[in-house]
């Protein structure tokens, strides 16, 4: 394969990455930002929590774009077939947690918006459960460090 070919694999695999983790944070901060809507509505004391937890959801791009400063240093004319194939795997892999984080962390955190729109406390519970898909996406980050450690 020529080093053309080898370097568009790799920028191919860090446009996957940094396009769908941001995909991913703006459709998951719409559905959170929707449910806030209707819960501002209902309770208009209850902004603030609801933007802590529309927000939450946009973490997942900001995790594609770190993906990226991990392995760019890899983005050379001299990157090997093992580079290429690697960073476009990392970005696969990240891309695909991102996308299902963010959209599966915003389901949680509408319902929490929805359920402190109709005047319960439950930020904090909505928090912790919240967390639990952001899990993954950091796991994903960490998978994409080590395989920028593998293919150095």
């Amino acid at each position: 394969m020529s080093q053309e070919t080898l370097l568009l694999i790799a920028y191919l695999g860090v446009a996957i990455m940094v396009g769908v983790t941001g995909l991913a944070s703006s459709i998951g901060t719409s559905i959170a930002g929707m449910a806030s809507i209707g819960a501002i509505k209902k309770n208009s004391g209850a902004f603030g929590n609801c933007l802590i937890l529309a927000a939450m959801p946009g973490s997942q791009g900001l995790y594609g774009f770190v993906g990226y400063f991990m392995i760019q240093d890899f983005l050379t004319p001299n990157i090997t077939a093992i580079q290429a194939i690697g960073i476009f795997g990392a970005g696969v892999l990240m891309a695909t947690v991102g996308l299902m984080s963010s959209i599966m962390q915003s389901k949680v955190c509408a319902n929490g918006i929805t359920a402190i729109g109709n005047g319960h406390n439950v930020l904090g519970n909505t928090l912790i459960l919240a967390a639990y898909p952001e899990l993954y996406a950091i796991l994903g980050i960490a998978s994409v460090y080590l395989i920028s450690v593998a293919i150095a």
